[in-house]
């Protein structure tokens, strides 16, 4: 996939505030993500310090025993605990969480791979090792300025690991009916794989899914089968439906069926989107 930025694909500019990254496919299909800006992320930065300020008085508390045997012992482990802390702290949480910290989760912010690929272990070490670099000469003015005038918001440390900072989008359950073309969904007959499927596929992957849809009228053929034959490979190894679900069915027509199982609502209103992994 390719990325750009400014006003769309293949247009450039000097200007160094970007508010939108753009992704293309080999397909053709544009998919566009808002970058977050230095207010923002300094903002979650704030949130983030104060978790480690807490997190810190609790090892601090947990390493004052060592002051009993020796007192440069004891400074000398809290020393190293608070840098391991530091770059820890962001390793952990970005790996875990998808890359989110507890800050960019309360700003609704994360990070991931500037071609818009799935965010690797490499990058999250690289980014929060470099963060050091960041932080100088004081509280991130080398990163704030990096962050300023970069195109894409991206400090030292994510020019480095090719990360970049976006905003989530709160995607809202789209109308589906219609969807299907009147089509009965054999997934239907397995809730509880259906269920699962839901859990397993992110908010991501079922808005590109649902675009590539309402797009595949403007898709030249050969490239929508390539398109809906790698999204239903995708979908088919999240979740083993029994076979007699896929007979009969195209790869796009799974797609659909599997669009409409994430999006539909039912008779008691429960609304299924919410759900889908941010």
């Amino acid at each position: 996939m390719r990325a750009n930025e400014e006003g769309g694909p293949g247009v450039s500019s000097a200007r160094p505030s970007v508010a939108t990254l753009y992704i293309a496919t080999p397909e053709g299909i544009l998919f566009s993500l808002p970058l977050a800006g230095p207010v923002i992320r300094a903002v979650a930065t704030f949130v983030d310090l104060a978790v480690l300020m807490a997190l810190s008085q609790v090892v601090v508390s947990g390493l004052n025993g060592l002051q009993a045997f020796s007192s440069d012992v004891g400074g000398a482990g809290q020393i190293l605990a608070g840098f391991a802390l530091s770059i820890g702290y962001g390793i952990f949480c970005e790996l875990l969480f998808n890359g989110q910290t507890m800050g960019k989760k309360v700003l609704g912010i994360r990070v991931m791979d500037e071609r818009g690929l799935r965010l690797r272990p490499s990058q999250v070490i690289v980014r929060n090792l470099l963060r050091a670099f960041d932080m100088l000469p004081l509280f991130y003015a080398v990163g704030g300025l990096f962050a300023l005038f970069t195109a894409r918001s991206q400090r030292l440390g994510d020019l480095a690991a090719g990360t970049v900072v976006i905003r989530e989008i709160r995607i809202r359950p789209p109308e589906v009916e219609g969807l299907l073309d009147g089509k009965y969904n054999s997934l239907r007959g397995y809730p509880h794989l259906e269920a699962r499927l839901r859990q397993k596929v992110s908010a991501e992957e079922a808005q590109h899914a649902f675009s590539a849809l309402l797009r595949r009228p403007e898709m030249e053929t050969a490239a929508a089968v390539r398109l809906f034959a790698q999204m239903a490979e995708r979908f088919r190894s999240l979740v083993k439906f029994p076979e007699e679900v896929s007979i009969g069915l195209s790869d796009e027509q799974y797609v659909r069926n599997v669009v409409e199982s994430l999006y539909r609502r039912s008779g008691t209103g429960y609304d299924p989107a919410p759900r889908l992994r941010k």
